[in-house]
């Protein structure tokens, strides 16, 4: 059976939520955005996923900050501050009665253009800013078990094609790469950069442990993932051996442990690429102990408010 780092535990209280659309909330049946809308029309948007731990945001403020920061690199003006857009987070959660193991996608596109077209200048009115959240608890059993990895010959693009530490709306590389994984019988594509090295998965970070050292990619050709900083940040504070750098297949396959990283699932173990076994085929000592770590930085970031 196949199953991704974003597999969550049934709750039907997700049928009733409801969702926020431009200062107003909407049931989860009736919320509507205009098919004349940027996102929908060319993918012209960014968002966040974020997640509600002990009635908190974790990481927040990075969080707004990548936010805020892809939306000024494609010229959206958000129109709302980042405090106001803070209030409309917590009023949504409030609203919906939500504490823990709930997961949020914040999504502002450009807005509603008055006639299909990419052209920005064709925008009527301002941004649509879209907050949905859903009471998402990760299924454990993907956890303990781990995913497989395909890897697709969808390979990720360079800054100057579609620069990929931008969290916009244009998915479909990404999207087709897992479909060549899905075929091939493997949970998520792992993807190279345009030299061949190891890049991400199509979703998540990726991460490998050999002889006791913890590699990640360059990051130049993948997402400015939260986690995967945190990750990396954790790993020098415990004194682990860290490298963000270029790696082959090869390398993956001779692995000790690999892992994978995303705000939703946190750290899930990989064990399989490509049909070889990754170490034991199960989560490995240090995936175990990250996995530690990063549960104490989330609850200290909850923590500080």
């Amino acid at each position: 059976m196949q199953r991704g780092t974003h597999e969550a535990v049934p709750d039907k209280r997700n049928e009733g939520v409801l969702v926020y659309i431009n200062g107003e909330f909407f049931p989860r049946a009736e919320a509507r955005i205009s098919v004349f809308d940027s996102g929908f029309l060319v993918g012209d948007g960014v968002w966040e996923g974020i997640r509600l731990h002990e009635g908190d945001f974790a990481f927040l403020d990075q969080h707004l900050d990548r936010l805020f920061q892809g939306a000024k690199a494609i010229g959206i003006e958000i129109g709302l501050t980042r405090q106001q857009l803070a209030d409309a987070l917590r009023e949504t959660v409030r609203r919906n009665g939500m504490t823990n193991d709930v997961h949020i996608r914040l999504m502002v596109t450009r807005g509603d253009k008055k006639t299909p077209s990419q052209d920005p200048r064709l925008v009527v009115g301002g941004p649509n800013v879209v907050i949905i959240a859903e009471h998402k608890k990760a299924d454990p059993e993907v956890k303990e078990q781990g995913v497989s990895l395909f890897t697709s010959t969808v390979r990720r693009p360079p800054p100057d094609t579609l620069d990929q530490r931008l969290n916009c709306h244009s998915k479909l590389h990404e999207v087709v790469a897992l479909l060549q994984a899905l075929e091939a019988g493997a949970d998520e594509a792992l993807m190279l950069d345009p030299t061949g090295a190891v890049a991400t998965c199509n979703a998540t970070n990726f991460f490998i442990v050999r002889r006791g050292e913890v590699w990640t990619s360059t990051g130049q050709y993948s997402l400015n993932g939260i986690t995967r900083r945190m990750i990396v940040e954790l790993c020098k504070e415990d004194e682990i051996p860290v490298s963000e750098r270029p790696f082959s297949l090869t390398e993956v396959y001779d692995a000790d442990e690999a892992f994978v990283t995303g705000t939703f699932g946190g750290l899930t173990p990989v064990i399989k690429v490509d049909g070889r076994t990754i170490g034991e085929g199960g989560p490995g000592p240090m995936t175990r102990r990250l996995h530690g770590l990063y549960a104490e930085a989330v609850s200290r970031s909850v923590s500080r408010g």
